[in-house]
């Protein structure tokens, strides 16, 4: 999770962020689109997290500034999957 929050930070990886989402739940997205840095985000806060064998959830919480510069929230409960030892972003829940 933190790595994908650096990639979406950082703009520009947009291909790393696509080779950890799962490609069933991409939505046709692709590294191009990844690429840009459309939102200002300032900083992550993990509020929990949890793992049984190759499934995992994080609930985050991933700051940012709106339009008008004003801070913002966008709060998920994650899923991932541990699939060929790689972790992979899958769905929102």
């Amino acid at each position: 999770m933190r790595s994908r929050f650096s990639a979406f930070y950082l703009g520009g990886y947009g291909q790393y962020l696509l080779d950890t989402w799962a490609p069933e739940h991409r939505g046709g997205l692709t590294a191009l689109d990844l690429n840009q840095r459309e939102t200002d985000w300032q900083r992550l806060e993990i509020i929990e997290k949890s793992q049984q064998g190759d499934y995992g959830m994080v609930e985050f919480k991933a700051y940012f500034l709106d339009t008008d510069g004003q801070q913002d929230c966008h709060h998920e409960r994650s899923k991932f999957e541990r699939r060929q030892g790689c972790w992979l972003y899958c769905i929102a829940l």
